[in-house]
């Protein structure tokens, strides 16, 4: 989850380099994956002999491993963009440099509806900055507000379940981990948001960038909880890990 994480705290110009700097171990870590590549260290160019500086090895690797940053976001949930399928098609086409007749001949439609959805946009894009002026002065003027945990891009009908603050978070983790986080669970909550805080502290055991089979990911959970068979089936079922159709291969959602 460490990239999640990273993104939704990422500022506008960051999210779209696609990597922050960690200036405490010194590395460029991508926001998509979390890959990390160090200050100082040479990586070779994939594309000749050339050797590439980290800032410029992770470009290459968002290009590689992502496409762009524009095609991961462009490519997230609706409730990540607030765009629809149509708007997101007509971006991608925009972003291709073609002409409104060009994207009308596409899209089977007429080149003055494409106008209208390009004005649109440049509408929403106008809305997004005074939001974003909105939210930066709601921070200067020190009103106190809740800071919110982020949740899981995986997450499953988003509502009001989600609405967890750090306060809340720790509490739970205190209740129900008695002899710490790392340590097993005393018992599994039955109410949801409790399960959200419970589960997305649990996902924190596995790696993310690796694959699982079901044995280790059963080894894993059973030093945590008797019923490990609950926590596989609740960690899928909330979005936080995948697993492919036979149930063979498990991974963390990021």
């Amino acid at each position: 989850m460490i990239g999640t994480e990273l993104m939704w705290s990422a500022s506008v110009e960051t999210l779209s380099k696609g990597y922050v700097l960690d200036k405490e171990e010194d590395k460029f870590i991508c926001l998509i994956c979390g890959e990390k590549f160090e200050n100082g260290v040479i990586y070779p160019c994939t594309y000749n002999d050339n050797y590439l500086e980290a800032k410029k090895a992770i470009s290459q690797h968002i290009e590689l491993a992502h496409q762009s940053m524009f095609s991961y976001l462009l490519g997230l949930d609706k409730r990540f963009t607030g765009l629809s399928d149509i708007q997101k098609e007509i971006l991608h086409h925009f972003a291709q440099d073609f002409s409104d007749k060009e994207i009308a001949q596409k899209l089977g439609g007429s080149p003055s509806t494409i106008r209208n959805h390009r004005f649109k946009l440049k509408e929403k894009e106008k809305q997004a900055k005074v939001f974003l002026a909105i939210m930066k002065l709601l921070e200067q003027s020190k009103v106190k507000e809740q800071e919110f945990i982020s949740f899981h891009k995986g997450a499953k009908m988003v509502d009001e379940r989600y609405a967890i603050t750090e306060e809340e978070r720790n509490k739970v983790l205190t209740t129900y981990f008695k002899h710490g986080v790392d340590g097993p669970l005393d018992t599994f909550p039955s109410k949801e948001k409790r399960k959200l805080i419970i589960l997305q502290q649990i996902l924190t055991r596995f790696e993310v960038t690796k694959k699982y089979t079901e044995k280790e990911i059963n080894d894993i959970l059973k030093t945590i909880f008797h019923d490990y068979v609950t926590l596989r089936r609740y960690l899928i079922e909330y979005g936080f890990m995948d697993r492919d159709r036979d149930g063979a291969t498990y991974w963390v959602l990021t």
